[in-house]
């Protein structure tokens, strides 16, 4: 039977890599975005292409309802959801005294509540097959420090902790749960950062290079494909060495 994956923020960046490479892999996708309707649409026109089934789905996923409405749809559509990839995230960096509580609340929001409202209610579609992959796109923020990162790095530091007892929660029900951490990756998320902080970072990257949203989408499918089935409960930081 053909597997289905749901992928949140996957219109562009990581979520949009991770699309393309499950969709190589034989999945049909639904594509989740929130704001970027046009992307989105040249997301599923690009599964397509790979010869699979893939539809756009729009949604916040901060707010449970349309949380809710989104599975609905997917199911819907599909009848069935085997992999959650929990994607969507904001990065608002901002040194300590210079902090807002609307820029604190949104990180919170989608980077935290998103994550538990997704795979609340994946799981409960694959309870009923008692099988399921979820997996939670963390960072390399969560275990090494950057200044002006505090906020983020809490977000992602509760998104490796929630991994790990998800797993044990869902483990009787044959749902496993990971997290993948990458460090610094080329998409638009840093295509703001200036030249000169850039080579900074570089330069205390053992690899001396970024990694590539398809090396993170990589990683996410064999998570995603059964190639490593007795794997739950881990975070799987891929940084170049960066956190060494």
């Amino acid at each position: 039977m053909e597997k289905v994956a749901l992928i949140t923020g996957a219109s562009r960046g990581i979520g949009r890599a991770c699309a393309m490479r499950l969709a190589e892999k034989g999945f049909d996708i639904i594509v989740n975005y929130n704001s970027n309707q046009e992307a989105a649409a040249s997301a599923v026109k690009q599964i397509e292409s790979l010869g699979r089934r893939a539809a756009a789905v729009k949604a916040d996923t901060s707010d449970l309802k349309q949380v809710q409405d989104m599975f609905r749809e997917a199911f819907k559509i599909f009848g069935r959801i085997d992999v959650l990839v929990n994607n969507a995230g904001v990065v608002n960096d901002a040194y300590l005294l210079m902090l807002n509580g609307e820029s604190l609340q949104k990180s919170l929001d989608i980077n935290v509540k998103g994550y538990f409202n997704c795979a609340q209610q994946a799981a409960l579609k694959m309870m009923k097959n008692r099988s399921g992959t979820i997996i939670n796109i963390s960072s390399v923020s969560s275990v090494f420090s950057l200044p002006g990162q505090s906020v983020y790095a809490a977000t992602k530091g509760a998104v490796n902790s929630m991994t790990k007892t998800l797993a044990k929660e869902l483990a009787p029900y044959g749902i496993t749960v990971n997290a993948v951490a990458p460090g610094f990756v080329e998409t638009e998320m840093i295509d703001s950062v200036p030249d000169e902080k850039l080579k900074g970072y570089l330069d205390v990257i053992p690899m001396k290079r970024f990694a590539k949203a398809e090396e993170v989408a990589q990683t996410v499918s064999l998570l995603a494909d059964g190639s490593l089935p007795y794997m739950t409960g881990q975070v799987l930081v891929m940084d170049g060495g960066l956190a060494l």
